[in-house]
């Protein structure tokens, strides 16, 4: 029986094992199995190895998404750009390579929404997933800034420093936040959402529930509105090709 799973902390509500496990049915995979692995620490990563022998890949998510990285042999050259990992493949020798499939999946849930208007985009939050929105958009000539709360580079900008007229100015809004995830579903990052109108994309990487608050409101104000359901699911169908190939 081959094991494969998701390493992160806090995945009762997570996406993957579910996802997997269907497939698995639906397409009769009978020698595999898909499990939550939660760890406090990165640095119990090893003994989840030693305890899981028949591990063939792992699929990564908060917050370990970089600090895995020193613990695998190899990282591939779009993981190494971006500098995050989510999906890792045990090779024959028992080496670990890094991935990241965060890129496939935005590319190709977003392209089909894309428009002239969507020229300039703010990303929100800074976490490794965030990074590969970035690496996206920088292949797409798509001009962005991060928005952090405590901005460290050239590239972030406060939240503070956006009022209603950057976000007017700035038509693609994409949250990399987990602000709006259930349970707390009545999150939302801090930003004017008056400003949102008819020609914004509002991308949000949240996607329990299906429409998060951010969502509700950029649709009543006829912005298009896309959760990261897409994204999830053409990442992981691109984790099952890296494993099985």
């Amino acid at each position: 029986m081959k094991r494969y799973g998701l390493l992160g902390k806090e995945l009762s509500y997570s996406f993957s094992a579910n996802y997997f496990s269907e497939k698995f049915s639906t397409e009769n995979v009978t020698v595999a199995e898909y499990l939550n692995f939660e760890i406090d620490t990165i640095e119990t990563f090893t003994e989840l190895l030693a305890q899981n022998k028949n591990l063939s890949g792992l699929n990564v998510t908060i917050p370990y998404k970089e600090s895995v990285i020193p613990y695998l042999d190899e990282i591939d050259s779009v993981a190494t750009a971006i500098g995050a990992v989510n999906t890792i493949k045990f090779e024959a020798q028992g080496q670990l390579k890094g991935f990241n499939t965060d890129v496939i999946g935005f590319r190709n849930s977003i392209k089909p929404f894309l428009d002239p208007n969507h020229s300039r985009a703010l990303i929100f939050g800074t976490g490794g997933a965030s990074k590969a929105i970035a690496y996206v958009l920088s292949n797409l000539g798509i001009p962005f800034y991060f928005v952090s709360r405590n901005p460290s580079s050239a590239k972030e900008i406060s939240y503070t420093d956006l009022d209603s007229s950057s976000i007017e100015s700035f038509r693609f809004l994409i949250n990399c936040t987990p602000l709006g995830t259930f349970p707390n579903v009545n999150e939302i990052i801090p930003i004017d959402t008056n400003a949102i109108g008819a020609k914004h994309l509002v991308y949000d990487l949240v996607y329990n529930p299906k429409e998060s608050n951010l969502l509700k409101i950029a649709k009543q104000q006829g912005a298009i509105a896309v959760n990261g359901l897409s994204m999830l699911k053409i990442q992981a169908e691109e984790s099952w090709r890296i494993w099985n190939e």
